[in-house]
């Protein structure tokens, strides 16, 4: 075998452990995202895509790691089988060459999906167990970035016609983050 064996890893925050992902298993060359799933912006992913040749394989701990959704999963599979790059994906026991039979296709189709759907169904839970938190008082959101003293000030700022790209500059933080402040 003349190609690479390319580690892609993504974990959805700087607090988790890339290293579990494809441990034990020996690679050339590793990516890492550190990127939500339904981030679209995964600048890893785009660099093993230019990377990656001809009889490499890239070996992904799971289908939910290397994709936001089915319809991305397998545009990225095809991608690299047209390339005559191989996916391994350990957690499932799964291998799509290009050359892949009808079934194969088929489970990848339905493996993907179930991925899917499992995101969906965590997602619904989380807002559920929120929704009952904030009703019993023990969810309070995320802790302000500023207080109430520095936001009095810069309404004052705001009212003295300040602009609002340089309160936010002078303040360390968003726009977007000072307009949501200022509707409050």
């Amino acid at each position: 075998m003349s190609g690479k064996k390319v580690g892609y890893i993504r974990v959805s925050s700087f607090d988790q452990n890339p290293d579990r992902q494809l441990e034990g298993i020996e690679l050339h060359k590793r990516f890492i995202d550190y990127a939500s799933g339904k981030d679209a912006n995964r600048p890893a992913l785009e660099e093993l895509l230019n990377y990656v040749r001809e009889d490499d394989i890239v070996i992904v701990h799971s289908m939910d790691r290397l994709a936001r959704n089915l319809d991305d999963l397998r545009m990225i599979v095809q991608k690299l089988n047209a390339k005559n790059i191989q996916v391994h994906f350990i957690k499932e026991s799964l291998q799509f060459t290009g050359e892949d039979a009808p079934m194969s296709k088929l489970l990848l189709s339905v493996m993907g999906a179930f991925a899917e759907f499992e995101r969906s169904l965590i997602k619904e839970r989380q807002k559920e167990g929120i929704a009952i938190a904030k009703q019993t008082g023990k969810y309070k959101g995320r802790t302000k970035s500023i207080s109430l003293e520095i936001l009095k000030q810069i309404e004052q700022e705001v009212i003295n016609g300040k602009s609002k790209s340089r309160i936010a500059k002078e303040y360390n933080i968003a726009r977007s983050t000072l307009y949501n402040y200022l509707t409050i």
